[in-house]
């Protein structure tokens, strides 16, 4: 059976070259099918271009619009209306495909996700949530990544749910371990946003270990790691940046410094593995929790291999039913709203820093 997956094909920095790449790859290697979303005429022309008669199961729905990276995303997704974001997610609320995945402007598919799928209910805001890697192995799902630079204590509240339920869901971690991002492990510690949000984490019923500091991150102590859109996206770009200076830097070494054959590629071969764990390409994107609908966004400058894990792990979202199991919980926990939380429904904080 396969799970029908919507792929914005002309979201990346160049696309849709990696679109298209990405496609055939996760329909060569996946029990997906997957729907390009497009120009028809530009994205047929490639498609038959790389197949070389090939069947596979990858269809065209024509979009005649696209949201460049530059662009408001108020203005883009209030004027663009056969945008391919929009196209894409319409789908998904019709229940023709199970999942959408973009690697075009984070803040228009954000907003469009919203505004065509609907947040949850008991959601105030969606949440973006990217795993990252730890030394022990497991991935570290760390969220708000860009979605809210501006958050009140009751969205952290939220996320900290929306983080939980996924690491249950997708990482099958039997009991996730759920930080709050602080400057240090003292309840006490913390701006005032993260003190006002403690007590309301530690109220809930997950395993909530307290505030945990940027180093927690990747050493495996949390499995779930909560903040506002801000900090997580400073976090998030700035590991991104480490990583890479690593990894550089640690080929120059082993290249200067490694001269027998037999150790070279024993040196080769950790290397590969070591960047692979740091690759943001293994990952597949970040998921948006809190709307009624799989969505995937991913980098800008994404390759193939990053539109084939952004299919991936939307296929594996699909199909573990998350989405369903967090709108589950939320209705089960039935928030009571005061009427500043109501008065807050609906906005969706500045736009996403993530590009």
């Amino acid at each position: 059976m396969l799970i029908d997956i919507a792929l914005d094909a002309v979201g990346s920095d160049k696309a849709p070259e990696p679109e298209i790449r990405g496609a055939i790859l996760a329909c060569r290697q996946l029990p997906v099918r997957v729907h390009l979303i497009g120009p028809e005429p530009e994205l047929r022309d490639l498609l038959d271009e790389h197949l070389e008669n090939e069947d596979l199961p990858i269809v065209i729905h024509h979009a005649s619009e696209r949201i460049g990276m530059g662009e408001k995303a108020a203005n883009a997704v209030r004027t663009k209306r056969d945008s391919s974001m929009r196209v894409g997610l319409k789908l998904v609320r019709e229940r023709k495909v199970s999942g959408f995945v973009t690697a075009g402007n984070t803040g228009a598919a954000m907003a469009t996700a919203k505004m065509v799928l609907g947040a949850m209910p008991g959601v105030d805001r969606p949440a973006l949530a990217t795993p990252m890697p730890t030394s022990k192995g497991n991935p570290c799902v760390l969220l708000d990544v860009g979605a809210n630079v501006d958050c009140k204590a009751h969205n952290l509240e939220q996320f900290a749910v929306m983080g939980e339920m996924y690491a249950r869901s997708v990482l099958k971690i039997r009991q996730p371990r759920v930080g709050l991002l602080s400057i240090g492990e003292e309840e006490t510690k913390g701006n005032d946003l993260t003190r006002e949000a403690f007590p309301l984490l530690k109220a809930l019923p997950i395993h909530f270990i307290g505030n945990v500091e940027g180093r927690d991150i990747f050493n495996g102590n949390a499995d779930v790691i909560v903040c506002d859109g801000f900090v997580g996206n400073v976090a998030l770009k700035t590991s991104e940046g480490i990583g890479r200076f690593v990894r550089d830097v640690l080929r120059e070494s082993l290249t200067r410094t490694v001269t027998a054959q037999v150790g070279a590629l024993l040196s080769r071969r950790a290397f590969n593995d070591f960047r692979r764990r740091l690759d943001y390409t293994e990952y597949g994107g970040a998921q948006l929790l809190g709307v009624r609908g799989v969505c995937i966004i991913g980098h800008g400058s994404s390759n193939d291999v990053a539109i084939y894990n952004g299919i991936r792990v939307a296929q594996e979202f699909a199909k573990a039913g998350t989405n369903d199991r967090i709108e589950a919980e939320f209705a089960k926990r039935e928030p009571q709203k005061t009427e500043r939380q109501k008065g807050e429904r609906g906005t969706t904080g500045s736009d996403s820093t993530i590009q």
